[in-house]
């Protein structure tokens, strides 16, 4: 039982380091364009989701900057 739980748990963990990866820049530009000129009305779901977005593209920046200065590749 225990070992079926780690096992979706893992598969679960794996699908969502997939969606925020590719989903991301979409979410951080198009969340402030539904909300600025569609007239979507403020949801506190599509904030937490676009914060989340945005501490990940953070990362990612910061990490490519210490790779550059490590002399490493910044893309791998």
């Amino acid at each position: 039982m225990l070992k079926s739980i780690k096992r979706e748990l893992r598969h679960l963990y794996g699908a969502a380091i997939l969606f925020f990866y590719y989903i991301k820049w979409p979410v951080f530009i198009g969340v402030p364009l539904m909300y600025e000129y569609l007239g979507f009305k403020k949801n506190i779901y599509l904030n937490i989701l676009w914060i989340w977005c945005v501490i990940l593209i953070v990362k990612d920046f910061v990490e490519m900057a210490r790779r550059y200065k490590k002399g490493e590749k910044i893309w791998k």
